[in-house]
């Protein structure tokens, strides 16, 4: 399977949990967890989808190895985060202790983020130079 159904599927996924999570929120008429329902649609579900289309459509060639880093370092920073924000805002675990879990999975989506850019700009130049 290819990383673009690859990130589908994790896309869709996230979709599934986020609106699970927005439906008990709104039949409990408990909106506690209000950011971590955005973070899961949108670190998860709209990151992991734009990454899917990416893939598919300018990274069919790209790395393997750069790929799957990429891949492992954005869901694995996207669980840690969704993870630690749900246990944070359903009051589970203090923000003194979640804080700095959170700020490591934020700049590991950030690094994701800046790992994609390289594969754009790689894949961008190989096609450039093929061209000429």
């Amino acid at each position: 399977m290819g990383y673009d159904k690859k990130y589908l599927l994790f896309a869709l996924t996230y979709a599934a949990i986020g609106m699970g999570l927005g439906i008990y929120m709104g039949m409990s008429q408990d909106h506690g967890q209000f950011v971590t329902h955005a973070h899961i649609l949108l670190v998860g579900f709209a990151v992991s989808f734009i990454y899917g289309v990416i893939h598919k459509l300018w990274l069919e060639s790209a790395s393997a190895g750069m790929s799957m880093a990429q891949m492992l370092v954005h869901q694995i920073s996207a669980v840690v985060m969704l993870a630690g924000l749900f246990l944070m805002f359903g009051k589970i675990v203090p923000e003194e202790t979640a804080g700095p879990i959170l700020g490591i999975a934020s700049i590991g989506v950030l690094i994701g983020m800046l790992l994609m850019i390289a594969m754009v700009l790689r894949a961008t130049a190989a096609n450039s130079a093929s061209s000429v």
